[in-house]
């Protein structure tokens, strides 16, 4: 078996790891606010959340081509197989390190900031395609932004539209709703970050000559969906206490109206074939809907540490790719 070989299925191993590793680091997200406000037992939450995500990773590939070929060219990428691990290696160990803290860090931006780091150090600068990569910058830049005037507002019209209900009334009704919207948040939470990985893997086969286009396979997309879908079944939850109680008190009107939010944007994006961070969209639409609720009520010192995360994940992972690609260059 040649070496090229060998490296792609490590490859295929390594991104289906970062894909459980993604279930439960980013899904707890998803279903952080259905279990805080007990809508759903943690157990019920899980399952429903590992069904969803499988299902709404085997729906959309148009994500997974965009990694594949909008962030640096396959076909022409030098060391390619040893770039794709490299940023693979990169964006596991910051999402394992994150999840240890209970840091709802961006697998996204730990993905995309190790694919340019590792190719960087590769090929230099110029391996980068600039109008590409700009665009997916932007999307996870913007996409938090939107969410949270998008929560801000939700919110706001659903205290104009049950203000003259009581508290107790209107929590119970919206505790049944948001067993709806916490599926639907799932499933949109599959059908955008699940992709990465498919866009990783169809990089590799394209980099080491086994695939001849940027269409994604079905075993891809399908080995891809249940790896999601099983680390979704593991939890995470130290991250789902910080997004379902950290941030603020989350009542099942504020779930709904955030998760409503989130999986607008998220499946926005998805429809236009961008990736985006669930996790910054999540937690920006709890963050909106917080401050529409009680600006006070929002913990807004967890949200500056989450923040400073965010900012600081892309320059961390692209440093920490290029450092495991020279590693790996020494050896391969």
């Amino acid at each position: 078996m040649d070496s090229i070989l060998i490296i792609t299925i490590i490859i295929v191993i390594a991104a289906l790891a970062f894909d459980f590793i993604n279930g439960f680091h980013d899904t707890a997200n998803a279903i952080a606010t259905s279990v805080s406000t007990k809508a759903l037992k943690p157990r019920h939450a899980i399952i429903l959340a590992a069904v969803m995500n499988f299902v709404g990773a085997l729906t959309f590939t148009g994500v997974a081509q965009t990694i594949t070929k909008d962030i640096v060219d396959p076909f022409t990428l030098a060391n390619g197989t040893t770039v794709i691990l490299a940023a693979l290696i990169s964006a596991i160990a910051w999402n394992l390190i994150t999840w240890y803290y209970g840091i709802p860090s961006s697998s996204s931006h730990a993905l995309i900031g190790s694919i340019a780091g590792a190719a960087i150090a590769a090929a230099g600068l110029s391996s980068i395609k600039y109008a590409g990569f700009l665009k997916i910058i932007q999307a996870l830049i913007f996409s938090p932004l939107i969410a949270f005037a998008v929560g801000f507002i939700i919110y706001t019209i659903f205290k104009m539209e049950f203000k003259n209900l009581s508290l107790t009334k209107t929590n119970k009704g919206f505790r049944y709703i948001q067993i709806a919207t916490a599926a639907l948040q799932s499933y949109t939470h599959g059908t955008n970050d699940a992709q990465k990985s498919m866009g990783i893997i169809t990089m590799a086969l394209i980099a080491s000559n086994h695939h001849t286009t940027t269409d994604i396979p079905f075993w891809v997309q399908f080995s891809c969906a249940l790896a999601m879908g099983l680390g979704t079944s593991v939890g995470g939850w130290k991250i789902i206490k910080t997004v379902g109680g950290k941030i603020m008190k989350i009542r099942p009107v504020n779930g709904v109206a955030a998760d409503l939010s989130s999986a607008l944007i998220i499946f926005g994006a998805t429809y236009i074939h961008l990736p985006v961070s669930t996790t910054h969209v999540i937690t920006s639409s709890i963050l909106g809907v917080g401050s529409a609720h009680r600006i006070r009520g929002v913990k807004w010192d967890t949200a500056q540490r989450m923040i400073i995360t965010w900012f600081i994940t892309l320059p961390i992972t692209g440093l920490l790719a290029a450092a495991i690609y020279y590693i790996l260059n020494l050896f391969m």
